[in-house]
């Protein structure tokens, strides 16, 4: 009932910026909550950055200060730019959200940090 389109994954070098957009669609309720997870080659997936509906937000160590999870609750679209782009930044990054009383998944875009 719900999709989650993700956008704005690619290459990019160290150092640089990057803005990936995630927009729900479908039969829509209330979101809880938005977020990031990542899966970088030979790992788990991990939560990268969430956002609440009350605005409340948790970062991963790693990308503390580094990234920035926002919503535009309007469009339901959650953005996380993300700055200063390490290699180990590399990985599938998934959105997630909970809507209603069910959690969706995206099918997830490929960041790439390299030179």
């Amino acid at each position: 009932q719900v999709q989650l389109v993700e956008s704005g994954g690619g290459l990019v070098q160290p150092g640089g910026p990057l803005r990936l957009s995630c927009a729900a669609s479908g039969s829509i309720g209330t979101i809880y909550l938005m977020g990031w997870y990542r899966q970088a080659p030979g790992k788990q997936r991990e939560l990268v950055a969430r956002i609440t509906s009350g605005g409340s937000t948790n970062y991963e160590d790693s990308v503390k200060g580094r990234f920035t999870i926002s919503r535009d609750v309007a469009k339901n679209t959650v953005y996380l730019q993300m700055n200063s782009l390490k290699p180990e930044d590399t990985a599938v990054y998934y959105c997630y959200a909970v809507v209603g009383t069910r959690s969706y998944w995206g099918k997830g875009t490929l960041v790439t940090v390299s030179s």
